[in-house]
């Protein structure tokens, strides 16, 4: 697997080494300040298509009411069913499938950043804050606690912009969180450092994409109840 994301694991280690010694230049040289800048560098990069998928989760939650009625309407004719599903999609503008390219698109990146961590050999200091070592699990279980903190608000803030009510989502915002956690506690710290600089980037980022939503949600009600 490793050797498949190699090529990427390259070009990232360059980039990861790059800044590490621009924070080296700067007279504070850290390993740890080179993965959040180079975790930084790489969400800004892949914003576009992660505000694609975003929005695109969103449309299709939007369309569960009109799918489930089409459903209990259609239950007993599944060729009707899925005309008339396509339909709809076609009505709303929604392509069932948008959502799935720019996370396959993402993929061999994010594993790229991940090889290029894991197993890093750390030369010179490899202190960051608290931690004595980034190849090494940490000791305090700081970061394990913090990427399944960050974790959960970064999935429950999905399942708020995008007016989550399924149970199965519900249950996947308590159990991704522990299993994130739980996994950390094995891992070097400097890959954790960048699985929480990661969530921090994308719960910020998802707080950009909606922030206009709910200022003109909140107009739209305002003007609602002022005529009332």
């Amino acid at each position: 697997m490793m050797n498949l994301f190699e090529p990427l694991t390259s070009v990232f280690r360059f980039i990861f080494e790059g800044f590490y010694d621009i924070t080296a230049m700067a007279g504070i040289a850290n390993y740890g300040i080179a993965i959040i800048l180079m975790t930084i560098l790489v969400k800004v990069l892949l914003y576009p298509l992660t505000a694609k998928q975003v929005r695109s989760m969103k449309a299709m939650q939007e369309l569960q009411p009109a799918l489930k009625k089409l459903q209990k309407d259609y239950k007993n004719n599944p060729q009707l069913l899925q005309q008339k599903m396509a339909e709809l999609y076609k009505e709303s503008g929604v392509n069932p499938l948008a959502g799935c390219l720019p996370l396959l698109i993402q993929m061999p990146i994010l594993m790229g950043v991940y090889y290029t961590l894991y197993g890093y050999n750390y030369t010179g200091d490899p202190n960051f804050l608290w931690l004595t070592s980034l190849s090494e699990t940490d000791p305090t279980y700081v970061l394990p606690v913090l990427s399944a903190l960050t974790t959960y608000i970064q999935q429950k803030q999905t399942m708020t912009n995008n007016g989550g009510d399924n149970q199965q989502m519900k249950l996947m915002s308590y159990m991704m969180p522990l299993f994130i956690g739980w996994i950390s506690l094995s891992f070097p710290s400097g890959l954790v450092v960048y699985w929480v600089t990661m969530n921090i980037c994308q719960i910020i980022q998802q707080w950009y994409m909606f922030r206009g939503e709910k200022s003109q949600a909140a107009n739209v009600e305002n003007a609602d109840n002022g005529k009332k």
